[in-house]
């Protein structure tokens, strides 16, 4: 019986590394994603906790360098965090690129699977062909030989 090889093995398989390539380009830019936002997030926490500070120097005893100092440092905090939030845009947009180019390497993937599973049909139906075909040229010789 003959055996079945697809003639475009090498290209699905270099589809198949693509896609793991994608993969883990995807998984890379969802850990740098969840590493900015932790980031933002421990950013957001200091400002609150000097923002909180800045409201106990306020209502209690005045120490007016103490309260600059705070001021300034939550000025300070507040730009780290628009640039954090700069960071975390940026993040999300190659986490969108990266889902991208794994969206296409799947249906490229998938594209030569059927290619594949079609052949095989393909194949499939020859061997039954070439099958129906011994049968016939068996009986007919049989039958001849009989008369």
């Amino acid at each position: 019986m003959a055996k079945f090889k697809y003639k475009m093995a090498n290209v699905l398989d270099i589809k198949m590394k693509m896609e793991d390539q994608a993969k883990s380009a995807f998984s890379i830019a969802m850990a740098n994603l969840r590493a900015e936002e932790e980031k933002l997030d421990a950013l957001i926490a200091r400002k609150e906790e000097y923002e909180e500070k800045d409201r106990i120097l306020r209502t209690s005893t005045l120490d007016i360098s103490e309260i600059k100092s705070n001021a300034a440092a939550i000025l300070n905090l507040k730009s780290q965090v628009e640039d954090q939030k700069a960071n975390v845009r940026a993040a999300e947009d190659d986490v969108e690129r990266a889902r991208f180019r794994l969206d296409g390497a799947v249906k490229d993937r998938k594209i030569h699977e059927k290619l594949k599973e079609n052949a095989f049909e393909e194949f499939k139906a020859d061997i039954g062909r070439a099958e129906s075909k011994e049968v016939d040229e068996l009986v007919s010789y049989r039958y001849g030989s009989r008369e």
